[in-house]
């Protein structure tokens, strides 16, 4: 039996069992946690000023997984200004490598690999940063139990997460996270993250989760930006049309496809 699958055993078995998972146990079981592999979805990304103004685009997303490590490439279809933008992203699961991220520009006809200093940074104009779109190491933060409240109804842990590397602070412009996982199947709902610069505060929700093909996806959520109480701007990311054991071709998960587009 292997590890992640003992640990959620553990955590399924609920009261009968006298031990309480600790916060780093629950998280390895969140990072553990079926996301399916070589799966594409439609998505609208949907970015809203501060007075409520919104600007909407579409995306093909497409991931898989090679071992232990993933591969996702995003492509921007409209409006004109993004149309043809490609993200694609190699995250390792060596927490000693450092995830590769490439941005291609299409009004510059270049490709951009982005340096661990930019990955903090707003993920095309969205809430979301660079450093958002992967999987962040677990080890290199420090997880402590809050309590136990709910989130729609729906029991849920309160962790703290703090970085405890200066690469991990440097990559991801957080100081600390307050993260609520759900019970009953390990998924990340809601989070709050504190922005080092600027004073700010970054909320994420989960607004709508649905079970795909047994896998539980979100497939609507939100990152907003605050100061204080006051909103700067927020995100809405929908997913649609999900699909996994999809056929997809090694070739999809490069520079050359990045650049030439979906």
């Amino acid at each position: 039996m292997g590890r992640a699958l003992a640990l959620l055993l553990l955590l399924a078995a609920g009261p009968a069992l006298a031990v309480e998972p600790t916060a780093r146990q629950i998280m390895e079981a969140v990072d553990a946690r079926d996301d399916g592999d070589n799966a594409t979805q439609k998505m609208e990304m949907i970015l809203i000023d501060k007075r409520g103004g919104q600007r909407t685009r579409h995306l093909l997303s497409f991931g898989r997984d090679v071992g232990e490590d993933e591969q996702s490439i995003l492509f921007f279809l409209s409006p004109a200004d993004v149309e043809d933008t490609g993200f694609l992203t190699y995250d390792y699961d060596d927490p000693e490598r450092d995830d590769d991220q490439w941005l291609y520009l299409p009004a510059l006809n270049r490709t951009k690999r982005l340096a661990s200093s930019d990955k903090s940074g707003s993920f095309m104009g969205s809430d979301f940063s660079y450093a958002d779109m992967s999987e962040r190491p677990l080890d290199d933060y420090r997880y402590t139990l809050m309590g136990e409240t709910e989130v729609g109804g729906q029991p849920v842990w309160q962790i703290e997460t703090v970085p405890v590397t200066e690469r991990e602070k440097k990559e991801t412009g957080y100081e600390k996270g307050v993260v609520f996982v759900r019970k009953d199947n390990h998924v990340v709902v809601r989070a709050v993250y504190w922005v080092k610069k600027g004073k700010r505060l970054k909320y994420f929700e989960v607004e709508s989760l649905e079970q795909i093909d047994g896998i539980w996806v979100a497939t609507e959520m939100t990152m907003t930006t605050k100061r204080g109480k006051k909103t700067l701007h927020k995100t809405l990311l929908r997913a649609s049309e999900v699909r996994f054991d999809q056929e997809l071709d090694a070739d999809l998960f490069t520079l050359r496809r990045l650049e030439k587009g979906p």
